[in-house]
């Protein structure tokens, strides 16, 4: 359906900012749902923010107020904007497309790029 692409990853002290990226096949601007995922070493992978087509967004209550998710049609792009970066933020994180054909739910996953901040 749909290939996703992550980027800019990286290490990072506490108290800095990364800006991720997700690169996707096709165009975006159909896809219901598009969102970025996370899975620290030894901890169960969590969704981090989903942006739906109109624009409507969801965060985890640990990230509220730091990271924002953002998507261009234009570009089949969704980024994830990190301010502020914890410790506890380490982790890889993932791109998600969700989309709604047919009746049935696809869900799509990037390859993850991994983000550390340490100092």
């Amino acid at each position: 359906q749909v290939q996703l692409v992550e980027s800019g990853g990286g290490l990072v002290q506490p108290g800095g900012s990364l800006r991720l990226s997700c690169a996707a096949s096709r165009n975006i601007e159909s896809i219901n749902v598009m969102a970025w995922y996370r899975q620290a070493p030894g901890k169960q992978r969590e969704l981090v923010a989903d942006i739906a087509i109109g624009g409507r967004t969801n965060y985890a209550s640990s990230v509220v107020g730091r990271f924002t998710i953002s998507r261009d049609n234009a570009k089949d792009t969704v980024y994830l904007q990190m301010n502020s970066l914890k410790p506890e933020d380490t982790a890889v994180y993932s791109c998600n497309a969700r989309l709604y054909s047919g009746g049935v739910w696809f869900l799509e996953w990037g390859q993850g790029t991994q983000v550390t901040v340490s100092s």
